[in-house]
């Protein structure tokens, strides 16, 4: 049994794996995905924005991000939502980065590859120019 302060209103609470916060707090997440959900169930509502929901159901957008990074709130269902990129903070729906820091970081890491290759080809040619000057 594992115990933690609440991230939202710091009260001691039994950490486990479906809550993380305390009861109290967990109960007021639940009326406010409650409410969001009942917004975004009117066809008019669908394509509402983050700031949109956020504004009309009166619930935090890091309550939003972390329903539609749960899977609760689905985007195929609701296109407007997601949650930020953990590089550059672009609006994604899925994994942790988005498509351009991906391609970035693979960019990055293959030019390393390159490089720490030519290095140890280097390595490599002064090592045997060294044996034949023995």
């Amino acid at each position: 049994m594992d115990l933690d302060n609440c991230p939202n209103c710091g009260n001691i609470y039994v950490k486990n794996t479906i809550r993380d916060c305390c009861d109290a707090c967990y109960k007021k997440e639940e009326a406010d995905y409650d409410r969001v959900y009942r917004f975004l169930r009117k066809r008019e509502n669908r394509a509402a924005t983050m700031e949109t929901v956020a504004k009309a159901t009166d619930v935090e957008e890091y309550l939003l991000q972390k329903w539609v990074k749960k899977g609760r709130l689905q985007v195929a269902q609701f296109p407007n939502l997601g949650f930020p990129c953990d590089r550059c903070g672009t609006l994604i729906t899925k994994g942790k980065i988005c498509e351009n820091c991906a391609t970035s970081i693979k960019q990055e890491l293959s030019a390393f590859e390159n490089e720490k290759n030519r290095q140890d080809q280097l390595h490599t040619a002064v090592y045997h120019s060294q044996d034949l000057k023995k």
